[in-house]
């Protein structure tokens, strides 16, 4: 059954590009209104990536106006037009957490 569901995953997925956690990305998603479609940019540091194939997820986190705004997009979503990454980043660890505590400047430092 599983070799199956592999098989399947395999004609669906599409490439994400190559990115981890800590890496300061650009995600253009699809947003439908009515009828028309435009692309909109959802800007921040990957703090996790959870799940596998078709099922792999990731959290950016972003602070709007002094506030911390994160977002989970699905990697294999026909809704992400692309993802850019802008800078790599170097975590140690492979949930950043710890950055929701933080405020300023100090909330998106990651080792470059």
């Amino acid at each position: 059954m599983n070799r199956i569901i592999d098989l399947i995953e395999q004609e669906q997925k599409k490439d994400a590009g190559d990115f981890s956690v800590g890496d300061s990305v650009r995600v253009h998603t699809r947003v439908i209104e009515g009828d028309k479609e435009r692309i909109q940019i959802f800007q921040g540091i990957v703090i996790g990536r959870k799940g596998r194939g078709m099922n792999e997820t990731f959290t950016v986190r972003r602070i709007s106006y002094g506030e911390g705004v994160e977002r989970v997009f699905p990697v294999n979503s026909p809704r992400i037009a692309k993802i850019e990454v802008e800078t790599k980043g170097r975590a140690r660890r492979a949930k950043l957490n710890y950055l929701r505590t933080r405020k300023g400047k100090e909330a998106t430092a990651v080792r470059e």
